[in-house]
């Protein structure tokens, strides 16, 4: 992160101001704010290396956006968005905000875009208009249409097994469900990174792949393409394809996955890359042309690489490999990913925090899996939906026993572009599978703002 440089100063009414921060990446903090009451600070360790850029927080008391922030000055307008230029030459410019007596003083670490926008309906509206100017002058291509998914994640967990997901393609059928994707989540791997050996819960995962298929469904699959766990047979084989901290040498830390702690795969090495490409090829031959793609931020870590490389371009590098890879008319979902670098390069992308069974956190932390957490970002995103791909909301869960389910899938029925299920199918009742059944839709590619 280079110094901070002032581009502008916008002259607002701290009374009614509000400010819009877009988060680094799909689970981080972003939401329209009072210019008076600041976001809540990231203060976990851990949370700093995921959700901020450059993993570093903002400064107390400001604003800040990772490519995009905006200024309604009285709460109905005009707006000011100040954005990241199409191209994205070089990375996401940090775009900060600190109120200074009247006035909001702008601050940007990378050139930026300034669009004063005096049209209808407050800064979702701005924000969609901008995001029109951004997908147009960088060509993105539209977001194609997305068949319904169910998803083993939120029921099982990493426990899943080959029967878990057999017993709920079963129950598609016999409950008549219109799921066109069967995705097997975590769990499936014996060690993060060491993606084609098994946990021992899945036989035979390329039959499992076949027998989706037979029964007139697609298949896909979650994977972390760019963790490496420390424990992993990868890692001890090649503890030189990781992304290391420049000061110490050390594999940077890119999370903690099933209680393993991960590094970041560096797609820049060229053994690395090809390993990569190798196990999703694999993963196409059987069949899978669905690939759920999580913990994307270790992508973007700033550290020594085979090839000097800011974080950024050896991001979306990696992204191109992956699409080579699966092939373009596979479906690529982004998770955790570092949102404005996506733009244009997968064709859905989680906007908010995992969903929970619980309404709050259970740790008072604002990018903590809930229902508040992901609606907050839900909500807030939704004017990025059919302008940059698909917004995935997360999973429905509608199972008894989840707190607030109705007011989920009112947030999933109002906002949801990919629309998917968590739910062992056989869990649910009556008003959960008829509310299933009728939010389990192919996704419109309609703006949503």
């Amino acid at each position: 992160m280079t110094r901070m440089k002032q581009v502008a100063t916008v002259p607002v009414d701290p009374a009614r101001a509000q400010v819009y921060a877009e988060g680094w990446q799909s689970w981080s903090v972003t939401g329209v704010f009072p210019v008076t009451d600041p976001p809540p600070p990231v203060t976990w360790p851990d949370s700093l290396a995921i959700d901020c850029q450059y993993r570093r927080p903002a400064p107390e008391g400001v604003f800040q956006g990772s490519g995009v922030l905006a200024v309604d000055p009285e709460d109905g307008g005009p707006v000011t968005v100040f954005g990241a230029t199409a191209g994205l030459p070089d990375g996401v410019p940090v775009i900060q905000g600190v109120l200074r007596g009247s006035a909001l003083v702008i601050s940007g670490d990378a050139p930026v875009t300034e669009l004063a926008d005096s049209g209808p309906g407050g800064l979702p509206a701005a924000l969609g208009r901008w995001a029109d100017g951004f997908s147009s002058g960088a060509g993105l291509p539209r977001a194609p249409v997305m068949p319904p998914v169910w998803c083993s994640w939120y029921q099982y967990f990493s426990d899943v097994t080959e029967g878990d997901v057999l017993a709920n393609l079963d129950a598609m059928a016999s409950l008549d469900l219109p799921v066109g994707i069967v995705q097997i989540d975590d769990g499936y791997e014996a060690c993060v990174g060491d993606w084609l050996i098994s946990s021992g819960r899945f036989s035979d995962l390329a039959g499992l792949v076949s027998r989706i298929r037979a029964a007139g469904r697609r298949a896909g699959i979650w994977i972390a393409p760019w963790l490496v766990g420390m424990s992993s047979e990868l890692f001890t084989a090649h503890p030189d394809w990781v992304v290391r901290d420049p000061a110490s040498g050390d594999p940077v830390w890119a999370g903690t996955v099933c209680r393993d702690d991960c590094a970041a795969l560096d797609v820049t090495h060229p053994a690395a890359a090809a390993y990569l490409t190798d196990v999703l090829q694999t993963m196409r031959g059987w069949g899978i042309d669905y690939f759920k793609i999580d913990f994307c931020y270790a992508g973007a870590y700033e550290g020594l690489r085979h090839e000097a490389m800011t974080g950024v371009p050896a991001y979306r590098r990696g992204l191109g490999l992956i699409r080579d890879a699966i092939g373009a008319d596979a479906l690529l979902v982004g998770c955790g990913a570092p949102s404005l670098a996506s733009a244009g390069l997968v064709d859905a992308m989680r906007v908010g925090p995992d969903i929970a069974a619980n309404y709050e956190p259970s740790q008072p932390h604002p990018s903590l899996p809930s229902q508040r957490n992901a609606a907050r970002n839900v909500t807030a995103r939704a004017w990025q939906h059919g302008r940059f791909w698909n917004n995935d909301p997360d999973c429905l869960m509608l199972r008894p026993g989840v707190e607030r389910r109705e007011d989920w899938a009112a947030v999933v029925r109002g906002y949801g572009g990919l629309r998917s299920s968590g739910d062992g199918l056989d869990q649910l009742d009556a008003w959960g599978l008829e509310t299933t059944r009728e939010l389990l839709v192919p996704s419109s590619p309609k703006v949503l703002s």
